[in-house]
């Protein structure tokens, strides 16, 4: 196993308009994309490097056959906020798999509270009297 690429952070937009860091990893592996699956999908096998107590559905939220899945995952300390993993592969002509993690924080906690103004005039101000 080779790591192509370290974390590279993306930024992405949030439905409200906050931003997000993505975190992404790339891992190129000696092991065919069948096998890779049963690893990521097959509960016996996940839960050797992806312990079931770590997430907070066992089941996958999305998942393509043979392409993509993935989790919802909660943090095992407070304030236990919650993100979601997907595991994209990618079979290369040598045989093996580029395995894609792409991990995104997704707590609803971390959303601004604040409503934006309906027509985006920001910033926001405060009368005084």
């Amino acid at each position: 196993m080779s790591d192509r690429a370290t974390e590279e952070e993306t930024e992405t937009a949030v439905a409200d308009g906050a931003q997000s860091a993505d975190v992404v990893l790339e891992y190129e592996l000696e092991a065919p994309p069948e096998k890779v699956w049963r690893a990521i999908t097959i509960p016996a096998f996940r839960e050797k490097w992806l312990p079931e107590r770590d997430l907070a559905q066992s089941e996958p939220l999305t998942e393509v056959p043979g392409e993509e899945v993935s989790y919802r995952m909660k943090d095992g300390t407070p304030p236990f906020l919650e993100s979601v993993v997907a595991f994209e592969l990618i079979p290369e002509e040598n045989g093996g798999t580029l395995l894609r993690i792409v991990h995104r924080l997704t707590d609803i906690r971390l959303m601004s509270p604040i409503s934006k103004a309906a027509n985006s005039n920001e910033p926001f101000l405060m009368l005084v009297a």
